[in-house]
């Protein structure tokens, strides 16, 4: 167990605003005895990216200028937002022994404080405004809170943003044939510059996506195997459908911008195709930690079920979705046993009837026309029908299938007359 003063960041590469905080964090550790323990993000960035500079070269970069040891943080940002990241690595770090937590902000301590209260007031992370300075270092601090306050909060002051920033500096090495010009030579310490020079001279940097893979499945997968995979809707699966054919990145994130999917969204979207991520998978990993205390509970698998049937409720009043989610959201309102699984009726023709048996498995999609659908094979035949639904339950089942992680599957059952679909929630 270590008694550490703990840093998050991707440092890619590690430039002066990074040296500089590292240096604060010494000073902080010398003077309570303690360690400098650098978490870095492996595998993809808190952005949801890969990364300009490996793990390794990353680690080496960061123990050059002080820190004592480096951890890692992976397999987190291919499959979750920062709202249940951020928990995550949080109870990571205190797990391992951290009793501090230093950071770098434009905005003071005191501030930062007054803009995170409301969020922990409403024990709720997800939706940070984006007109908020400095707000990923604003949910640190409400998680921190919500966690019970476990570690200490340390801010210093924050270099100039728009000077020092990893994004820039990896355009100009790119843009500039991968070569560290002088200006943002002026930007990185001496040892970064040596390690980040060998890295390039190796060709480990940058880091790319496996674009192959990525054109592949979007290029192939029917609607229902899009479906299963994480962060895609429905209206998202149809553009990707009605777009094809894609041989480049360009391509692909014109379909996102279509889809009024933002920049963030867009990088894990993609991110979870590369990888093959699943609804269900992302749904079992936020479990795991909600068993653990980790997850707030307005952020909770089943809050999200309980969302989706409340405005689909209130729908039926006549109030609008979003009048109906801010209410759910202010007011904290408490759902009785939203159903978690519905019987569809089907449109099937008679040869269909004869060759559909009780217990098939079958895909749900939403079609080109908004319609959920679904598919399913019997005797090498592929059938493709809309379901039957009260507009009650198509209202909730839509909104559950556009939540992003909570998957929905469906089987074969035999009716009174022909057959239906059992469709299970989660």
């Amino acid at each position: 167990m270590f008694i550490l003063i703990a840093i998050s960041a991707d440092f890619d590469p590690v430039h002066k605003g990074h040296e500089h905080l590292i240096r604060e964090a010494r000073k902080l550790a010398d003077r309570l005895d303690k360690k400098v323990v650098v978490y870095l993000n492996k595998g993809f960035s808190a952005n949801h990216a890969p990364f300009f500079v490996d793990f390794d070269a990353r680690r080496e970069m960061a123990l050059a200028l002080g820190a004592d040891d480096v951890k890692a943080f992976e397999g987190l940002h291919h499959r979750l937002v920062l709202s249940y990241s951020v928990p995550i690595r949080l109870k990571q770090m205190i797990d391992d022994g951290a009793t501090d937590y230093i950071t770098s902000a434009s905005i003071s301590l005191d501030e930062i404080k007054s803009k995170a209260q409301k969020f922990i007031d409403e024990g709720n992370f997800v939706g940070m405004p984006k007109s908020y300075t400095n707000r990923n270092e604003i949910r640190w601090y409400a998680i921190n809170e919500f966690l019970g306050s476990r570690l200490n909060y340390h801010v210093v002051e924050e270099f100039n943003k728009e000077r020092y920033s990893g994004r820039l500096i990896r355009q100009s090495i790119i843009d500039n044939g991968m070569t560290i010009t002088d200006e943002v030579r002026e930007l990185l310490p001496e040892t970064t510059v040596e390690i980040l020079k060998r890295e390039i001279d190796a060709g480990r940097t940058p880091g790319e996506r496996n674009w192959a893979d990525i054109y592949k499945r979007m290029n192939t997968y029917s609607r229902g195997n899009l479906e299963k995979i994480a962060y895609l809707n429905g209206n998202t699966i149809n553009e990707i459908i009605k777009r094809r054919v894609y041989r480049d990145p360009e391509s692909i994130w014109a379909v996102f911008r279509r889809s009024d999917y933002g920049p963030v969204m867009t990088r894990l979207a993609i991110s979870s195709i590369e990888m093959e991520v699943t609804k269900k998978e992302v749904m079992e990993l936020m479990k795991s930690y909600e068993a653990e205390g980790v997850i707030p509970d307005n952020q909770k698998v089943q809050r999200v079920i309980d969302r989706a049937w409340y405005v689909a409720s209130e729908g039926e009043k006549g109030i609008s979705a979003r009048d109906a989610n801010n209410r759910f959201r202010s007011e904290n309102i408490i759902v009785e046993n939203p159903p978690l699984s519905l019987e569809a009726g089907l449109n099937l023709t008679k040869f269909e009837t004869k060759i559909t048996k009780e217990g098939l498995p079958t895909d749900l999609y939403v079609d080109k026309n908004g319609k959920i659908s679904v598919q399913f094979k019997s005797e090498g035949k592929k059938i493709k029908t809309n379901l039957r639904l009260p507009a009650l339950e198509v209202t909730y089942l839509r909104y559950i299938m556009d939540s992003h992680f909570i998957p929905v599957s469906g089987s074969i059952k035999k009716a009174k007359k022909g057959f239906k679909v059992m469709v299970t929630i989660g």
